[in-house]
């Protein structure tokens, strides 16, 4: 079955996940977390993508982010690689590609499911088994978004700012969300969205987004074909890209 291309919307969350090939390890030491952020730092600036949330595990990563444009998710991740991957193949005297295959995307709908993936995100060393809260872990979103440890890389979104009037406010009504484990079927859902490139919001949200782009959004019906319209809007395309 051909690969469904890219959906990116403009000025939407998505959420972004890149292994590392064969699942091995894309960090190694302290100096690897530090060089990637970085790195990500500089994309995203250079790419005009707000970053709201990130993980860094040991050979994976998620994203929550927003690009301004449709191009700017996949210039980001492809900018990251072309620095990131010859610093660590000439680290640890290795060849060829560190990434298995291109990154993995969907797109959120904000009301509905963005502060659930910010926590997952934020959750993801609790449920690998790395540390028994997310405040241990030092490489990722969680430190900034409840006050401990401001990060030059995190773009709060206006659902965080909406949290409460403070930023005593904020960071406690976050931190007491990210306190609640997701259930298995929200972890699920996000998952099956995120790998498979589905968006991932109401029926209402999928629907706008299949009228705005004239593009197929979900799985159609086996023997019925997705009719496609022949005008499309400015603030949504499908984005192809060979990352």
């Amino acid at each position: 079955m051909a690969r469904l291309p890219r959906l990116v919307i403009a000025n939407q969350p998505h959420h972004l996940i890149q292994r590392g090939v064969d699942r091995q390890a894309i960090f190694r030491e302290t100096e690897d977390y530090v060089n990637f952020l970085g790195r990500l730092r500089d994309a995203a600036k250079q790419f005009k993508v707000a970053i709201h949330g990130y993980v860094l595990m040991t050979n994976h990563i998620h994203l929550l982010a927003t690009p301004s444009d449709v191009e700017g998710l996949a210039r980001m991740m492809q900018w990251v690689g072309r620095h990131y991957v010859p610093y660590f193949n000439q680290k640890y005297a290795r060849e060829g590609t560190l990434w298995q295959g291109r990154y993995r995307a969907t797109v959120i709908d904000s009301e509905r499911y963005f502060m659930l993936c910010s926590c997952y995100i934020d959750q993801n060393p609790v449920r690998a088994g790395i540390t028994s809260a997310p405040g241990e872990y030092p490489w990722s979103s969680y430190l900034h978004h409840v006050g401990i440890k401001p990060d030059p890389l995190v773009t709060d979104h206006a659902l965080y700012w909406a949290l409460g009037n403070t930023p005593f406010d904020r960071e406690a009504a976050y931190k007491a969300m990210a306190e609640q484990a997701l259930t298995s079927d929200q972890s699920k859902q996000l998952m099956e969205a995120t790998n498979k490139g589905w968006p991932l919001g109401s029926d209402a949200f999928k629907a706008k987004l299949e009228k705005q782009g004239a593009v197929r959004v979900r799985p159609g019906q086996r023997g019925r074909p997705f009719k496609v319209k022949p005008e499309l809007s400015a603030d949504a395309v499908v984005a192809t890209t060979k990352k």
